[in-house]
């Protein structure tokens, strides 16, 4: 019987290194043996044809339109689904290492705790997309919104998430950081805000700890 997969997320606010971070995991996974034909990196929104399109709606600042949230909300999951359907959970399925820039931990975080989007309707059309459907670990890249922001401003222009105002952001860090909490057992929090090889260093540990490979 083939060996089922596993799928780690990096998680975290804007400017928390998510995306260097998990170029980190695919490191150390090809350090313990892993092909890179076992390897599969993901991004979200996006992620296929169809969800990079929508990502790009979501992205995207409108002057002749004004993205409502319950929209915001449903692209994000329309997004999800075709990821999850057609290529994370296949690539599980095969025995591969599925390494994840944000996943569902974000929705509940930005359209729930962002927005203030009622908990109890996001849960909803998660169990009808997701089900019962987890990461097998999900790291937290924990950084103060304040710091987080300008590291983003560094990259270029602001996109339609990276302008909201502080408060927004100090509402999604506290989702993060309550779920953190909640979830000890599929979750583990890596101060983003330090020199990257002490940031690196966490990872590592962590990816040790939990026996993610080798």
């Amino acid at each position: 019987m083939m060996k089922k997969g596993r799928f780690i997320v990096v998680e975290g606010g804007e400017g928390a290194g998510k995306s260097t971070m998990a170029a980190e995991i695919v490191d150390y996974l090809r350090e313990k043996g892993v092909k890179d034909e076992d390897i599969v990196r993901t991004r979200e929104p996006g992620g296929t044809p169809i969800a990079e399109d929508i990502r790009t709606i979501l992205k995207d600042i409108r002057k002749d339109d004004i993205l409502c949230s319950e929209a915001e909300l449903l692209l994000m999951y329309a997004a999800r689904a075709q990821l999850v359907k057609t290529v994370i959970m296949p690539a599980l399925e095969a025995g591969k290492y599925v390494v994840g820039d944000r996943h569902d931990l974000s929705t509940l975080a930005y359209q729930g705790g962002g927005r203030g989007i009622p908990r109890e309707l996001i849960g909803s059309i998660r169990n009808a997309v997701l089900g019962d459907f987890y990461p097998d670990l999900t790291i937290l890249m924990d950084i103060p919104p304040e710091k987080g922001l300008v590291r983003a401003g560094k990259r270029g222009d602001l996109d339609r998430f990276e302008q909201e105002d502080r408060d927004f952001f100090e509402r999604v860090r506290k989702v993060f950081l309550d779920e953190c909490e909640k979830h000890p057992d599929r979750m583990a929090l890596v101060r983003a805000d330090r020199d990257f090889a002490e940031v690196r260093a966490d990872i590592r540990a962590i990816l040790e700890s939990k026996c993610i490979a080798g």
